[in-house]
């Protein structure tokens, strides 16, 4: 089983996002990060992926929004993520 693709828009400074990928960290996850503090291309791909998204970190796990670091933080307490991982 191949593991599956995970991205993450984040920001410089946003604690959110350090957070984010220090729990995809512990769990040995590659990552794709997109940094859009400057805004650019990328930001208006996360937003056409998640129109509704105001907030960073954007999260996507094989192109399924699963939200930002709280809601990361919520499925691994619920023991939905490492599933989500291919864990």
């Amino acid at each position: 089983m191949s593991a599956p693709k995970v991205e993450i828009y984040t920001k410089f400074g946003c604690g959110f996002c350090v957070r984010a990928k220090q729990l995809l960290d512990s769990k040995g996850v590659d990552y794709e990060e997109y940094d859009i503090t400057m805004g650019g291309p990328k930001r208006d791909e996360m937003l056409e992926r998640k129109p509704d998204a105001m907030t960073v970190p954007q999260i996507f796990i094989d192109d399924k929004a699963v939200g930002g670091s709280d809601e990361l933080a919520s499925l691994d307490r619920e023991g939905k993520l490492d599933s989500m991982l291919g864990m």
